[in-house]
């Protein structure tokens, strides 16, 4: 896709997503826009072995938005990070169709290992504000990352993970359409760990009660 396609299709993606954009001239002032012109040519310069120039434009575009892409990330169509700030998308990071990122997500490394040492994200993803995905790991197509989970394994098709560290906290055979992709339809498993917990305290002091309560009838029958 040439320059002037790649300005058309984040204009599109962009007015699609954010509800705050009324027209299409705001889209050239707003951080996603700047970071991915940044991104598509400083990774063609990378691509074609011109790694000093691809950073040199990259970090150019880190100084304007505070979204930082390696040029070496390979990121597919219908890529959108909202507002963006505190981005950061590792040198290996991976990333297919439709996915949504919003500010202060990281797709990093756990280390200094050499490799593949990014995530690798499938299609249709959101992943919510303050998350960090670390390592080499595989989100699966479909999938919800809560805000400020940590995710340090594989995830599988069709989740929905949160906590630190993320767990997976429902799955599902269906496909998440894009509009459900929001940050505030996700389960809360601390809270059910809370509630499973002072149900079954409620049990045993019932429990506990009835058996005083047995007890004196036995002393009064003595």
């Amino acid at each position: 896709m040439g320059m002037i396609g790649s300005i058309r299709e984040e204009i599109k993606i962009i007015r699609e997503r954010d509800p705050a954009i009324h027209s299409s001239m705001e889209v050239f002032l707003y951080p996603s826009f700047k970071a991915m012109m940044h991104y598509r040519l400083a990774h063609r310069l990378y691509e074609g072995g011109h790694y000093f120039w691809a950073r040199w434009v990259s970090q150019r575009g880190v100084r304007k938005t505070g979204i930082e892409i390696h040029p070496g990330a390979a990121i597919g169509t219908g890529f959108f990070i909202d507002h963006g700030n505190g981005v950061i998308i590792g040198e290996t990071t991976i990333i297919g169709d439709n996915v949504t990122l919003y500010q202060g997500v990281t797709l990093g490394g756990t280390g200094k290992e050499h490799g593949k040492r990014h995530p690798t994200l499938g299609s249709n993803i959101m992943i919510g504000a303050g998350a960090k995905v670390l390592g080499s790991c595989t989100i699966g197509d479909n999938c919800k990352i809560g805000a400020g989970s940590v995710v340090l394994c594989d995830v599988p098709p069709n989740s929905t993970v949160v906590g630190v560290p993320g767990r997976v906290v429902k799955r599902c055979n269906m496909v998440l359409p894009q509009e459900t992709m929001n940050q505030t339809d996700l389960p809360d498993p601390v809270r059910e760990d809370i509630i499973g917990l002072q149900r079954a305290n409620t049990e045993l002091i019932n429990r506990i009660l009835e058996l005083e309560r047995q007890m004196k009838q036995c002393i009064r029958q003595e």
